[in-house]
């Protein structure tokens, strides 16, 4: 599974990208959150406020609940305002 942080969320976990392989069962975009809270203190800063982070799974927006497979993308990034 890809995983992408863009803008604050990069700076804070220290990555633009990593492949995770989690266990079976994290089986929603939910599930992968509090997993990768789990792997440093960065991820855990980075996700720790879900009113500062959006989702999108293979370039889609999605919800917590939407469900995840080995070979998605996972974008996590901050909200987006229009100018």
């Amino acid at each position: 599974m890809r995983v992408l942080y863009f803008a604050l969320l990069r700076e804070r976990v220290g990555l633009a990208e990593e492949t995770v392989s989690p266990p079976a069962e994290i089986r929603t975009v939910g599930d992968l959150v509090h997993w990768l809270r789990q792997k440093s203190p960065q991820h855990d800063y980075a996700l720790a406020d879900p009113a500062m982070v959006r989702i999108a799974v293979n370039q889609d927006y999605a919800r917590t609940d939407h469900a995840i497979g080995p070979d998605d993308e996972i974008a996590f990034f901050p909200p987006v305002t229009g100018g």
